[in-house]
């Protein structure tokens, strides 16, 4: 995916969308789901006009095709400063929503993310809604008489050609459509003959809305008629039933009147016939009802008993509700240690938002912590909460969507994309663990959903409360300036001590054993004896697989991935190698492709290896692994989470899914295998990423009444960021790293913007990098900005892609823009600089 160049033109002040005039709008202005970097006007026809609304899709010619816009403004005239001829307009062809799918709130707040983002608009409002609802346009074949006459003449000797092909597929066919012809005919053959066709006049080629993929679900069910109903026989009836049609109408009105036709039959043992029977006599009738696919069905729900907060908790509480009480945008920080409430205070400003008729917002950073959450917020609000993320199957989804949009569910939680939920008159939105990463889009649309949500909150005059024990160093150097209130919670709810963490040095666990080794003795005696009590522990390595990478000893060849600059990693239970950049799968050589020696090597260890060794060192305990190779189904990773909290599990061996926001009192050891390869990225964020996971997980320890330990292995044992996270010393930490990012020009006291160029022949990709850099040079005349590079990225080639990054830096974020636009703008007129290849990213997250 691809970023757009500039940010789309805002419409002219004078310009009124026509609800709000008696005249009807001839204009449409689009917003389309492509690469671009503008909207497009299209006129009206006139049965269009009293019907479109700013919010809704609609069907446009676009090239030779049709596409799915989104409309965001209407006009009863053309700007004459933008130069339009009404007579070369486009017309709109379709409206496919009789109402728009998108409200005000989202038009604005993805109008803002395509201007602060530099995102195409049109992107941006297709990822707002969810992925069942974006229909699409296809092309549809249909053979005229000629066509078959043709047909009929055809010698055998062209009928294998791609145009002889496509005459038969839509012969046989009532209704071709081109993506039909395409799975045989491939794509750009299929598209070519079928134009050739129609300048012949032998196929007609329309257009057609494909229908979305998910829809109402609908189901029949049976309904009670009450005696009073026309046609009811009553009593006399009621007389003539037989002893099945008697033990029907006693099942309906025991399962209160109305029931699902199938689970009618299976409750009462009746057959279909005998229902048909009583709805002729009028006792009951069958009707189609939609059924909610409801994500939590069936979920055991938390107890929901009232607990006494701590003077902090209040403190902090009564502050974000006394804001919501005063009205208008208010942002908290609210910076606890781990096990130190933060969720009950959550909880509670929710609750007083929706005590005041307004909604809430709940954002996490990942689909492995909505489980938890989502239950909890649904054992305190029931069918109040609607739940959002990518994990929920299309139906689920839409439903979900729905529900919100007509104000059936009044508080939201999910991942980052829920930032975009339609709920209306906001009072609170929470963001938990504020500080992850995973709140970034890291696809076209670019987008962060931490500051989205806190834009959100701006815009419809909501409190917003960013949540974490180890806040981002933009948000806790937010707070110090005073553009966000910060909220602290020094300890643990009860008085319980935060878990003790040392360091095991593991040079000194080579010394003393000669050799490599996985776990230090000391760990392995802290897991024996944590067991041997009755605990539970965690262990942690944030790398999946079995080992890290193959090597050959007799020749040092490595097995890489041919689309990445990146080595295989070995995964011992599917017997492959996989590369977990473009999930590349082939299997591990027995000798070598390069000298076809024998001597296969396999280095490192992931989470795989790991809980091999601990099942064989350990038999008795029992071990589940938590990563994205065991987690693929939403239920897999629920049930081990559930299981682990009702103590059916002794261990959970993991990657960072496991180190946050889970509860587990019965947990007194955490370990820590390795975070080196973490603290030796070429990120300038390493280190707090380091500090943040190692604290996260510590905190998983000793939540309950019996104290934690943390063990952290590692080869780099003076590191401040491990020194400062042992230690639970946030402020020395952020005093240390500030320093850092301050002499060196980074976050929080610069903007930054990566400019990504990529393709995949090298020196068209060097070409634009070159072009880029001049027109940067050219444009940047007062050296308010400061370019670095073009430099391969530290992933040079991806998914096939080779891959050159500039780096901008500017105290001025305006300055920093304008300065992108202008040398986009005249790299544009450089031969061969293809602007298409650029990926334009604004406070990235991730420089890899």
């Amino acid at each position: 995916m691809r970023q757009p160049l500039v940010p789309p033109p805002k419409p002219a002040n004078g310009r009124q969308l026509s609800e709000a005039h008696d005249q009807l709008p001839l204009y449409a202005e689009v917003a389309l789901p492509l690469r671009l970097a503008q909207t497009f006007t299209y006129s009206l026809p006139h049965e269009l006009r009293e019907v479109t609304r700013v919010g809704a899709r609609l069907l446009v010619p676009f090239g030779r095709q049709l596409a799915t816009g989104y409309v965001v403004a209407l006009h009863e005239a053309l700007d004459p400063e933008l130069g339009l001829d009404a007579s070369e307009l486009k017309e709109a062809e379709e409206l496919l929503d009789a109402e728009p799918l998108l409200t005000p709130e989202a038009l604005e707040i993805t109008r803002w993310i395509s201007d602060y983002y530099a995102a195409p608009w049109g992107e941006v409002l297709k990822a707002a809604l969810p992925a069942g609802l974006n229909a699409g346009v296809d092309q549809v074949v249909t053979i005229t008489a000629e066509g078959r006459d043709e047909l009929a003449r055809l010698p055998p000797r062209r009928a294998s050609t791609p145009k002889a092909r496509l005459l038969q597929m839509a012969a046989a066919e009532d209704s071709l459509t081109l993506r039909e012809a395409a799975r045989e005919l491939g794509q750009a053959r299929a598209a070519k003959a079928a134009r050739e066709l129609a300048r012949a006049g032998w196929v007609n080629v329309t257009h057609r809305q494909r229908g979305a993929q998910a829809r109402p679900k609908k189901r029949k069910a049976v309904r009670l008629l009450p005696p009073s109903v026309p046609g009811a026989d009553g009593a006399d009836g009621a007389r003539a039933l037989t002893p099945a049609q008697e033990k029907v109408v006693r099942t309906l009105i025991a399962g209160g009147g109305e029931m699902l036709f199938a689970e009618l039959l299976e409750a009462a043992g009746a057959s279909a016939s005998t229902i048909q029977t009583l709805e002729r006599k009028g006792l009951l009738e069958v009707v189609v009802r939609e059924i909610r696919r409801d994500p939590l069905a069936g979920a055991r729900l938390p107890d929901t008993d009232e607990l006494r907060l701590t003077d902090a908790q209040e403190t902090a509480l009564r502050e974000i509700n006394e804001a919501q009480q005063a009205g208008g945008f208010r942002a908290f920080l609210l910076h606890g240690v781990t096990g130190s409430g933060k969720t009950e205070i959550y909880i509670r400003a929710m609750r007083e938002a929706l005590r005041r008729g307004r909604t809430a917002m709940m954002l996490v950073p990942e689909i492995a912590l909505t489980p938890v959450f989502s239950r909890r917020l649904r054992a305190h609000f029931g069918d109040a909460v609607a739940i959002f993320h990518s994990s929920l199957t299309a139906g689920e989804r839409f439903d979900e969507w729905g529900r919100l949009k007509r104000g059936e569910a009044r508080v939201v939680i999910g991942t980052r994309s829920a930032v975009f939920a339609p709920v209306r008159d906001l009072g609170v939105i929470v963001v938990d663990e504020e500080h992850e990463a995973s709140y970034r889009q890291q696809e076209s649309p670019y987008y962060n959903g931490r500051d989205t949500a806190v834009m959100r909150a701006l815009k419809e005059g909501a409190v917003v409360v960013l949540g974490s024990a180890t806040p981002s160093l933009e948000s806790f150097q937010n707070a110090r300036q005073g553009k966000y209130r910060y909220l602290r919670l020094a300890s643990r709810i009860a008085g319980r001590a935060m878990a003790r963490a040392e360091i095991l040095d593991m040079r000194e666990v080579f010394r003393t054993g000669g050799k490599p080794a996985v776990f230090a003795p000391e760990l392995l005696a802290a897991i024996e004896e944590t067991h041997a009590r009755g605990e539970q522990s965690i262990v942690l390595l944030n790398r999946r697989g079995y080992s890290s990478f193959v090597l050959c000893r007799s020749c040092g060849e490595r097995i890489n991935c041919r689309n990445c600059d990146v080595t295989l990693t070995y995964h011992r239970s599917e017997r492959s190698l996989v590369c977990h950049y473009c999930n590349l799968r082939q299997r591990a050589p027995e000798s070598c492709p390069a000298c076809q020696g024998p001597f296969m090597f396999f280095v490192g260890e992931g989470t795989e290896q790991i809980e091999e060794i601990l099942q064989e060192r350990f038999p008795a305990l029992r071990i589940a692994r938590l990563d994205r190779d065991t987690t693929s189904r939403r239920t897999t990773y629920e049930q081990a989470i559930l299981r682990f909290g009702a103590g059916e599990l002794d261990m959970l061996v993991g990657t960072q899914m496991i180190a946050k926001g889970h509860d587990f009192p019965n947990v007194t050891l955490v370990g820590v295998v390795s975070v080196d390869a973490g603290l030796a990225m070429p990120d300038f964020r390493s280190a707090e990423r380091t500090f943040q996971l190692i604290t996260q997980v510590a905190g998983r320890a000793g939540r309950g009444e019996l104290p934690g330990r943390v063990l952290i292995q590692t080869y780099h044992p003076h590191h401040y960021a491990l020194r400062h996270a042992c230690a639970q010393d946030y402020e020395g930490f952020f005093d240390e790293e500030i320093n850092y990012r301050r002499n060196l020009s980074y976050p929080p006291f610069v903007a930054l913007a990566s400019l990504l160029i990529h393709g995949d022949e090298l020196g068209r990709v060097m070409n634009t990098a070159a072009a880029l850099r001049e027109a940067l040079d050219r444009a940047n005349t007062e050296r308010g900005c400061r370019v670095l590079g073009p430099a391969p990225a530290p992933l040079a080639r991806l998914r096939g892609e080779h891959r050159i990054q500039l780096l901008l830096k500017s105290r001025s974020r305006p300055r920093l823009r304008t300065l992108i636009e202008m040398a986009l703008g005249e790299a544009a007129q450089t031969p061969g600089c293809d602007l298409g290849s650029v990926n334009i990213e604004i406070d990235p997250v991730n420089l890899m």
